[in-house]
């Protein structure tokens, strides 16, 4: 990503101390956990840490044998599982702003050209990460539910522990949710020039085995799952493909865009 001329670079004078960066830096931090710190407060006043648990629990609990409930094998889980709940739940209510502040911290040193391509991708990315957690809720985990239980023994009555569920649930929110952010990864990839939309196409093949192989790593060994999380993979990486080639196209450096006009006439 070549620079502006010297003479002609909208960012001459704009350099401040690497001390008021530092300050800069931890405001922005400070902003950030405010919102978070806002969030978990008014979240552990309505609906409150016992409300989101049960929202939580609800796509396994709807599918365990009647009468069968999730049981805390610590003394402190009936507490502490709940706080942490709505302290995750926090952290995605204020996650437009923690992202705002990342992108109010950076701006002020990126070009014109750089900013149309980073914008987008702050806001894409979060909203993806959403996507893939609600996927993974709405479902993933009713599915895998409904799938193990319908192969589980009579003779077993299934009671999971609220605080393993937690770190389960959590588990394959992060997985889910980072596994909707392929078309990001290859946008950037494609735009920073480390590989070309030829090669891209050319790997798909490589992508499609490789989107199985890590749902069978990280997700739990049931297809419902595997599938779940391998087929999105695919089709979000077909929609990278397009996208990338919208974002080379958009967010050329005015001299690269010149040149390619002057190269097309």
């Amino acid at each position: 990503m070549s620079a502006p001329d010297p003479k002609d670079d909208e960012l001459a004078g704009t350099e401040a101390p690497f001390v008021s960066h530092l300050i800069e830096l931890r405001d922005r931090l400070i902003r950030a956990l405010i919102a978070v710190g806002v969030a978990f407060a008014v979240l552990a006043f309505w609906p409150g840490p016992s409300a989101l648990y049960d929202l939580l629990a609800a796509p396994l609990v709807a599918h365990l044998p009647k009468g069968a409930t999730l049981i805390a094998t610590n003394v402190i889980s009936p507490i502490l599982v709940p706080l942490k709940i709505t302290l995750m739940a926090a952290l995605m209510v204020a996650l437009p702003v923690v992202l705002y502040q990342v992108w109010a911290f950076v701006a002020p040193g990126l070009y014109s050209h750089e900013k149309k391509l980073v914008l987008p991708l702050v806001v894409s990315s979060t909203v993806l990460f959403i996507v893939g957690v609600a996927f993974c809720y709405f479902i993933v985990i009713p599915g895998m539910s409904k799938f193990i239980q319908a192969f589980a023994p009579s003779a077993i009555t299934a009671a999971p522990d609220i605080e393993e569920y937690f770190g389960f649930v959590l588990t394959l929110f992060l997985v889910f949710g980072v596994a909707f952010e392929v078309p990001v990864a290859v946008v950037v990839l494609a735009r920073i020039g480390i590989v070309t939309i030829a090669q891209l196409r050319k790997a798909r093949g490589y992508f499609i085995v490789g989107a199985f192989i890590v749902a069978a790593v990280v997700t739990p060994p049931d297809v419902i799952s595997q599938l779940a999380l391998a087929i999105p993979m695919i089709v979000l990486y077909e929609a990278g493909i397009i996208a990338a080639q919208l974002f080379i196209r958009h967010t050329k450096a005015p001299e690269d865009a010149a040149e390619g006009r002057g190269e097309a006439g």
